[in-house]
């Protein structure tokens, strides 16, 4: 039978999933077994990666290569400035990337990689500090390292036990450790976190302000206290926000009048050619503070059931208001 086109005869759907059940299991024991090898050692490198006035630099090769490409997105995004070098590249030119201030975190499971072994003297020449991650501590990354984190597995969840599986999961997982052990010592908060992810969602609620998307000028519907219920309306109307503020004339906010106020006064059966905003209006409108989260708006809207919200300025004068179509458009919501 050829290896390029398997027999269904070998496909059987209980086998199947029995075996993923075990995948997860193994892989499961794997990284829990990491718990008790998680001491001194690791706390050492988290401070050697701290105290670093480089970068954190990953190697590996194969699928740990992969994994390490993760783990350095991953340090990269969450405040440790770090990058990957492929082995096989860095004996061709690439270790003129490395810096004797730099630390080096090299992945090896077997610890014997070819790739990686050739060019541990020359870190070691280099004057950065080498962290080894492997799942022998008696190899020869291990025995190059300045520190060790030792990630081995009892077996891999592949059958023959020969895939990389269970101890890529775990080179993953203590690399995730890692970063999250080095981003708290850091303090790093949600906004840093957005800050390097300005195109994504969070980055957009977290950076975005108020002032980013609110309307502003003409476009925010104002009227005085003396306003008739036809100006009131045309105002809402001519704005499209479903309501309008009602200021005085430093700007300062004194109520808010809304098309929910104008059905209720209908359902009353109040004369509406006598009202004026001054006895309609509602005298404790929400508003938001410019510089505010537009998050932070959307939160106010929820919380009250309402659609949109006045913005004022330091001194409490009207100096814009957005609804929730502003901040969809904003993509904030």
């Amino acid at each position: 039978m050829s290896l390029s086109t398997p027999s269904s005869n070998l496909f059987h759907p209980e086998r199947a999933i029995a075996l993923a059940h075990e995948t997860f299991d193994i892989e499961a024991n794997a990284v829990l077994g990491l718990k008790s090898r998680v001491g001194d050692s690791f706390a050492q490198v988290v401070q050697a990666l701290l105290q670093t006035t480089g970068r954190v630099v990953v190697m590996g090769i194969g699928k740990s290569g992969h994994i390490g490409r993760k783990i350095a997105a991953t340090l990269a995004s969450t405040g440790t400035p770090a990058l990957f070098v492929h082995p096989a590249e860095a004996s061709h030119g690439d270790l003129g990337m490395i810096k004797p201030t730099d630390v080096v975190l090299a992945i090896s499971n077997s610890g014997e990689s070819s790739e990686l072994t050739v060019i541990l003297p020359v870190l070691k020449r280099l004057g950065a500090t080498l962290v080894a991650m492997t799942g022998r501590p008696q190899s020869s990354l291990a025995r190059y390292a300045d520190l060790l984190l030792d990630c081995s597995v009892e077996k891999e969840a592949c059958p023959l036990n020969l895939a990389p599986t269970a101890s890529t999961t775990a080179q993953l997982a203590l690399g995730d450790a890692l970063a999250v052990a080095l981003l708290d010592a850091r303090g790093f908060k949600a906004e840093d976190f957005a800050r390097s992810h300005p195109g994504g969602a969070l980055g957009r609620k977290l950076l975005t302000l108020v002032e980013d998307v609110m309307r502003v000028g003409d476009d925010v519907p104002r009227v005085g206290l003396d306003a008739g219920l036809g100006q009131l309306m045309r105002e809402m109307s001519a704005k499209g926000l479903g309501a309008t503020a009602i200021v005085d004339a430093d700007q300062q906010v004194l109520g808010i009048f809304t098309d929910g106020d104008l059905r209720r006064l209908v359902e009353k059966g109040t004369d509406l050619r006598q009202v004026r905003a001054a006895e309609v209006m509602h005298t404790s409108p929400r508003r938001i503070g410019r510089r505010a989260l537009a998050a932070e708006a959307v939160a106010l809207m929820e919380q009250n059931s309402i659609t949109s919200v006045l913005v004022v300025d330091e001194m409490g004068r009207l100096c814009g208001a957005l609804n929730t179509n502003d901040l969809m458009r904003a993509k904030v919501i």
